[in-house]
């Protein structure tokens, strides 16, 4: 199987793509862990794209796209793959034709509100990138990683101002990829979220059944 996951900024693609990855055994691309990896680690990469990050902006497609092949051809033929975080424009989606061919878009379907309030009250352990959320995911000691005792922090892209920003240009640039692709008759599942704390399990269960229907699962 080869699929992108599709959703705004805060929509759970990578709580979907990790539960997926453990039930199928495909393999998983998230460019925004990535990103975030290097600018981490104050790489090269990461002080080009953290500019980017940090106003929730995109990063240029040539950068994006030297990092996939990168990380593409280090997956072992044959194995599946979860694309997460590209592509997110439509240059990107055509430059993409010529180096993945795709089976499925799994489309995550979640209001704006709800991923105001998730991400605007994620945290994120400092050392072992646990996440948490302080109106229902809290960690038993305020501030402190119930795993490994590391700090909490919030992301600076996860303030209100700059949510808003990656929602519009989700809205702007990504959203009309789906349009695209409908035309190219690639198949969709879409996944409706309709409260802040809905479990992923029922609706990882849907998926999956989705992609036994088409042979891919």
């Amino acid at each position: 199987m080869r699929a992108i996951i599709f959703g705004a900024p805060g929509a759970g693609k990578g709580t979907y793509s990790t539960r997926l990855k453990a039930k199928l055994g495909v393999e998983v691309i998230a460019m925004g862990d990535i990103f975030r990896a290097q600018v981490k680690e104050n790489s090269e990469l990461g002080k080009k794209v953290k500019s980017y990050v940090e106003k929730g902006a995109l990063v240029p497609d040539e950068i994006v796209v030297e990092v996939l092949k990168q990380h593409l051809a280090r997956i072992p033929q044959g194995a599946g793959v979860i694309l997460d975080g590209f592509p997110r424009t439509l240059e990107q989606a055509k430059t993409l034709e010529a180096i993945f061919e795709l089976d499925v878009i799994l489309l995550l379907d979640v209001p704006d509100w709800i991923i105001i309030e998730r991400l605007s009250s994620r945290r994120i352990c400092k050392n072992c990138s646990t996440v948490y959320n302080i109106r229902f995911l809290k960690p038993k000691v305020e501030g402190i990683c119930d795993k490994c005792g590391g700090e909490l922090y919030q992301r600076s892209d996860d303030s209100q101002d700059v949510i808003k920003n990656r929602l519009k240009i989700y809205q702007d640039q990504t959203s009309p990829l789906l349009i695209y692709y409908k035309d190219k008759n690639v198949p969709i599942i879409t996944s409706k979220t309709t409260a802040v704390d809905t479990p992923p399990e029922p609706l990882v269960k849907q998926m999956l059944e989705e992609l036994k229907k088409l042979k891919l699962a």
